[in-house]
């Protein structure tokens, strides 16, 4: 009898801790674990909760936190607000999308630039011929002078005829000419119309 008690104490131990030992090497105990995370989770928010707590910031800092939030709301808002202009007003829309036609691209590049290391965002520059932007804009004045002053026309305008051409021929073939489109161009010199 002695030689089984030997062995089963072995084995088990005094009480079964042995065999329960032996085990735990191979595979955590799932209750010890639990109780580590659970004081982990329970430290981690106590800290954060003591970081709140002493919150330690001037009035600086909070203005300051309140100005870097909103330039993604003013963003979005200011996107809907053009929507919302174009559909209430669209000769007054027309008359502020002719002035940033005369934007030049380089401007936009650095608005691009500005807004695009703002959100984090890496942006990459071409290198373009500067001079050459500035006078191609430079030449879309004289159009966008004489869009702006149709467009006051039609603002001016309250009786129901005021869109017509008159005795204007200009604006009478410029009504009348259909535009081009490339696309349909083509289509119709490959279609087989004899079929």
């Amino acid at each position: 009898m002695g030689l089984i008690e030997r062995m089963l104490t072995l084995v088990f131990g005094n009480g079964g801790n042995a065999l329960r030992d032996t085990a735990e090497v191979f595979r955590e105990n799932a209750e010890a674990a639990a109780t580590r995370a659970a004081q982990t989770r329970a430290s981690a928010l106590g800290q954060f909760g003591a970081e709140f707590k002493a919150d330690q910031r001037g009035v600086f800092d909070r203005i300051m936190d309140g100005i870097n939030r909103l330039p993604r709301p003013a963003l979005a808002l200011g996107t809907l607000g053009l929507f919302i202009a174009a559909m209430v007003d669209p000769v007054w829309f027309a008359a502020r999308m002719q002035g940033i036609a005369l934007v030049p691209e380089p401007l936009w590049w650095l608005l691009g630039a500005i807004v695009s290391f703002y959100f984090g965002a890496r942006h990459q520059t071409k290198s373009q011929d500067l001079q050459r932007q500035i006078s191609r804009t430079l030449s879309d004045v004289p159009r966008v002078v004489r869009n702006l002053d149709a467009l006051e026309g039609y603002r001016r305008a309250e009786s129901p005829g005021a869109a017509t051409t008159g005795r204007n021929a200009q604006a009478t073939l410029d009504v009348t000419t259909p535009e081009t489109n490339p696309a349909l161009e083509a289509w119709a010199r490959g279609a087989d119309w004899g079929r």
